[in-house]
């Protein structure tokens, strides 16, 4: 597999955990030192642990969970060792509110640790123009 592949791969695994609320995978693909910004988001997190708080915060505000999630429009481009996956992203969530459908463009940065499995090291989500 070359490292599109392995770089695709372990994007596609990021977000099926994702879509299925597997949690521990899902926070499991990103480094320990990761960074996020979010649109949603007044702050920058800079840990996955920080996001991972995050995460708990709107889960017990909101009962936040996510139904569905589906990327298209891919691209992986390799600077220095360091592979930018691209995508868009379609999410349905639900929270106590309701059910609501978000169109989002992320990018996510990997690099590959020491056993050569490739993890996320920095995500950046905004929302996608109409």
């Amino acid at each position: 597999m070359d490292a599109t592949q392995q770089v695709l791969a372990a994007a596609d695994a990021l977000i099926a955990a994702f879509a299925a609320n597997d949690v521990d995978a899902y926070f499991g693909a990103f480094a320990p030192e990761a960074s996020f910004i979010f649109h949603a988001t007044p702050v920058r997190l800079m840990s996955r642990d920080a996001y991972r708080a995050e995460w708990d915060g709107w889960v017990a505000d909101s009962d936040l969970r996510v139904l569905d999630c589906v990327s298209s429009n891919r691209a992986v481009q390799f600077v220095d060792g360091i592979a930018l996956f691209m995508h868009d992203v379609n999410t349905t969530i639900s929270t106590r509110d309701g059910e609501a459908t978000l169109a989002e463009r992320e990018t996510i940065v990997f690099r590959q640790d020491e056993s050569g499995r490739w993890l996320a090291w920095h995500e950046h989500l905004s929302p996608r123009a109409a």
